[in-house]
């Protein structure tokens, strides 16, 4: 078996062992997340983004072209799939705030609250399409959906992010605005958008050989970065619980994290039987709905709250559920 597959299968085991080393061994993971300063080239190493830029770019690597076409002979999926994926945060993001406010904590959960909006904010997770290839799911249809989501993210990332921070109360409010002007103003577009039109372009652009080659190279490095990017945001939130212990905060985390996830699986299935959908596409657009790039999620919060580590945990309970959920949809469990 190529190493590549072998590690496709064992993906899922491979991020909870990353989990794992980021809770027993979180000193390099914090070390990584700093900003580095290059003084030769008088730049700064951002780790976690270009960590991101490089799965991205093998996403955008892999992408069937040829099978993009037929799907835009027949667009209806790929515009209810854009349509729900920003009307869900929309539903659900204001019942969850309903929900943390009935709790005693002080700011109505605006924290959790906070991880959960980056969450959904987020375009479609590049790794959908390899739960696709694990079920009966129509592969075109995932990567348009992810392709397209990742595209538009310079203007759906922003637009869901500033409709829902009047949701947040004091500081948390101030963040995620600070967050979303990031967003607005060029994370999106640098880390998320132009890695996967970059590597999209070498599939169009390069000769079959060239490309087969390049694709030898990335994918296993991109599966690896993937691995190491999700150790890096692990290390944030998991060595700060380590260092203080908050089971409160743990389970409330989890908690969240598992209603944002059921209802995003489920209101896509929803949508898919109102469509009357076949299966293997009603698969596709169910986990386009539940799966997003939680790793983006986490780098925004990395970049530009990192005075604010537990904000990792909703994200990466999310990571872990949205993967067991997607499960589940391939399976027809």
């Amino acid at each position: 078996m190529h190493p590549t597959s072998w590690l496709r299968r064992r993906l899922g085991r491979a991020v909870v062992l990353a989990y794992a080393v980021a809770l027993l061994l979180p000193g390099p993971g914090l070390w990584l997340r700093r900003p580095h300063p290059l003084p030769s080239a008088q730049l700064t190493l951002h780790t976690a983004p270009l960590l991101l830029s490089l799965v991205l770019f093998s996403a955008g690597l892999q992408v069937p072209v040829r099978a993009l076409g037929r799907l835009l002979r027949r667009p209806k999926v790929l515009l209810a799939g854009l349509v729900l994926h920003l009307a869900i945060p929309l539903a659900v993001v204001p019942f969850v705030a309903f929900l943390l406010r009935r709790t005693p904590d002080s700011d109505g959960g605006s924290g959790l609250l906070t991880a959960v909006i980056l969450i959904v904010a987020m375009p479609v997770a590049a790794g959908a399409t390899v739960w696709t290839d694990r079920g009966d799911g129509d592969q075109p249809t995932m990567v348009g959906l992810v392709l397209a989501s990742t595209l538009l993210s310079p203007l759906t990332t922003p637009f869901l992010l500033e409709t829902l921070t009047p949701l947040l109360s004091g500081g948390y409010a101030h963040a995620l605005a600070d967050a979303g002007r990031s967003a607005h103003g060029g994370f999106a577009l640098t880390a998320v958008v132009l890695p996967c039109a970059a590597g999209l372009l070498g599939a169009l652009v390069l000769p079959a050989r060239w490309l087969g080659r390049l694709l030898g190279a990335v994918v296993p490095s991109a599966m690896a970065g993937s691995l190491v990017l999700t150790y890096v945001n692990a290390s944030g939130a998991l060595g700060s619980v380590l260092a203080r212990p908050r089971p409160l905060l743990i389970a409330a985390a989890l908690a969240v994290a598992a209603v944002v996830c059921l209802l995003s699986f489920a209101l896509g299935r929803l949508a898919a039987r109102v469509l009357r959908l076949e299966a293997g596409v009603a698969s596709s657009l169910t986990l386009a709905c539940g799966m997003n790039n939680s790793s983006a999620s986490a780098v925004l919060i990395t970049t530009w709250m990192p005075g604010r580590p537990h904000l990792l945990l909703p994200v990466l309970a999310y990571g872990l559920l949205q993967k067991t959920a997607a499960g589940r949809v391939v399976t027809g469990r």
